[in-house]
């Protein structure tokens, strides 16, 4: 399934945050969308869940106008995962990942068979299973985060919004969990997720899009757009690629070349 955004502009409080933004996302796709803080980011992915409704413009999923689709359908064709919160309450992890089968539930019916069905095949997918039975809040950082997306996956949506899904995660359960990431783009999920690491994408991105004073600065493959040119406009800090072995390269930060601060 396709999403996609055709010039997109939003603006609080009469100051512009996107301004023709367009996009597009397909299945199999694993995309990455960096920007500096304040870039638009976060507008855009609350653009694209239909939380907000933008000034101009049109996102369509599939054939349909988001703007056509009722929260539950909506529900069923994107899912989403914030960045990791503390849950107020100890519920079990199976019931966290239970919470994503709600689109297909009826108001008034409980869990069935397919419904958990859904849930342990979520867990199992991500190597989480060990956890049904654990409180959520008893949990890591970065073992919460997969049961986010574990409750993603039992929605069954074929569209995967995460946003900045390894913040705050150690250096381990970053790379787990891009690693995870890539798999599902690789059995056919679309995916989008927000990223403050140009080199996260670089490994595991199919494409990225760039985000600068809310317009798009560069959309196209990792290895063209995320170029030195482009680093040095994003982010005021000047990179080289380092070759490290089976065709593969990582972006380090040039030695004594780094700008000021920008707040």
């Amino acid at each position: 399934m396709r999403l996609s955004a055709s010039h997109l502009a939003y603006a609080y409080d009469r100051r512009t945050v996107l301004e023709d933004v367009s996009l597009e996302l397909h299945a199999g796709e694993s995309v990455a969308l960096l920007g500096a803080n304040g870039s638009g980011k976060s507008t855009l992915i609350r653009l694209l869940l239909g939380i907000v409704q933008p000034l101009r413009g049109e996102i369509r999923v599939g054939d349909k106008p988001l703007s056509a689709l009722s929260a539950r359908e909506r529900a069923r064709r994107l899912a989403y995962v914030p960045q990791d919160h503390g849950a107020v309450f100890p519920f079990l992890v199976q019931d966290v990942v239970l919470m994503g089968r709600m689109p297909h539930q009826s108001w008034l019916g409980g869990a069935r068979a397919n419904d958990l069905t859904q849930v342990a095949n979520a867990l199992e997918r991500l190597g989480i299973a060990d956890l049904a039975l654990r409180a959520y809040t008893e949990l890591s950082g970065g073992q919460r985060q997969l049961v986010l997306i574990a409750r993603a996956l039992a929605q069954e949506a074929p569209i995967l919004i995460l946003d900045e899904p390894v913040t705050g995660l150690d250096y381990g359960n970053q790379h787990r969990l891009m690693a995870q990431i890539q798999d599902l783009a690789r059995s056919g999920f679309a995916i989008l997720q927000s990223s403050h690491y140009p080199e996260h994408a670089l490994a595991a991105a199919t494409r990225v899009i760039l985000l600068k004073d809310g317009r798009v600065l560069a959309d196209g493959p990792a290895e063209i757009v995320l170029c030195p040119e482009h680093m040095r406009a994003l982010y005021g800090v000047d990179i080289e690629f380092v070759d490290v072995g089976d065709g593969r390269r990582v972006i380090v930060p040039c030695a004594n070349k780094i700008l000021p601060l920008v707040v």
